[in-house]
């Protein structure tokens, strides 16, 4: 969900590489502004949100844990202060992984990946790009509709098919609101309707931006044979209320992966990080602790306790 995505921020122009420390940062570069900000001390962590979205949509989740990890948020394309980068007629989601990577790099590397929804299907491509430093990754229900039609699900293809195509007639037809339909489908009947009303303006606004992100959704080949090739601790989370293709898309992802594990959040849906922020924080730490673990050996002062 949304939170302050109007919010001034001021500009670095620090050159990339370099980690930011001031919060409210943004990177700037020829192709326009990224959103930057972190706080905290610990192994870094890099939270990408989803659509109609900004990195201020953690916020529930940095504050549970209370400074012990150091985190790193950003806005997609088109979201927040980061600039568009994208065109009709190049909706690749290399676009978003290179701001994702542009931001890691800014943080010094390697991170933990962290990815809500579209963010989560971002962080995918950022790990199979093999292009940045990771240590781990944490997808919360990333919407991958072509893992399930490569695996004939044809069902829950359908599922997704027809709530985007319905969604995009009620636009083009000038449905100011006709972007409630995907909330509704990702959240249940009357989902959107209960949002505070600066959140419903901040989605309908950027309604042009989310329908840009399908089609980076729908045009990205994720095969499993390119997952099992991701050798990182990746943790796939869901909802126990979630929408059954996007839970089934998400379990294609996690079977395919060679070091992958799940977490279902009890009656969660999709809008998990502001709906149940302690349960998800829990999920996301533990296996940060124990990959950091794995890693090191013993980090007990970087990392929260898990009790």
């Amino acid at each position: 969900m949304i939170d302050d995505a109007g919010k001034s921020i001021a500009r670095s122009s620090r050159p990339g590489g370099e980690a930011a420390r001031s919060s409210g940062t943004a990177i700037e570069c020829e192709s326009g502004s990224i959103d930057y900000e972190e706080s905290g001390r610990g192994p870094t962590v890099v939270l990408v949100p989803g659509s109609c979205s900004t990195g201020a949509a953690w916020r529930p989740l940095i504050a549970l844990w209370e400074h012990r990890f150091r985190c790193v948020t950003t806005s997609l394309l088109g979201y927040g202060g980061t600039t568009e980068r994208r065109s009709a007629g190049d909706t690749d989601i290399r676009h978003e992984a290179e701001i994702v990577e542009s931001v890691i790099r800014w943080a010094g590397g390697p991170v933990h990946l962290v990815g809500h929804s579209f963010g989560g299907l971002v962080a995918l491509a950022v790990a199979l790009r093999k292009q940045a430093p990771l240590l781990s990754l944490s997808i919360l229900e990333a919407p991958a509709p072509e893992i399930l039609r490569r695996a004939g699900e044809d069902g829950h293809y359908r599922a997704f098919r027809d709530m985007t195509d319905g969604y995009f007639r009620a636009f083009g037809a000038g449905r100011r609101d006709a972007i409630a339909e995907m909330i509704d489908f990702y959240g249940g009947a009357g989902t959107f309707a209960g949002w505070p009303q600066r959140i419903r303006d901040y989605a309908i606004a950027t309604t042009p931006v989310n329908i840009a992100d399908w089609a980076s959704a729908f045009g990205f080949a994720l095969r499993p044979e390119a997952l099992a090739t991701l050798e990182l601790p990746t943790l796939l989370i869901w909802g126990e209320a979630s929408h059954p293709a996007v839970r089934r898309a998400n379990e294609l992802i996690g079977r395919s992966l060679p070091w992958g594990s799940i977490a279902t959040i009890p009656g969660a849906a999709h809008f998990m990080i502001s709906t149940h922020p302690a349960e998800v924080a829990r999920a996301i730490a533990r296996h940060l602790h124990l990959t950091e673990l794995t890693r090191t050996g013993d980090l007990a002062e970087a990392s929260p306790s898990l009790t």
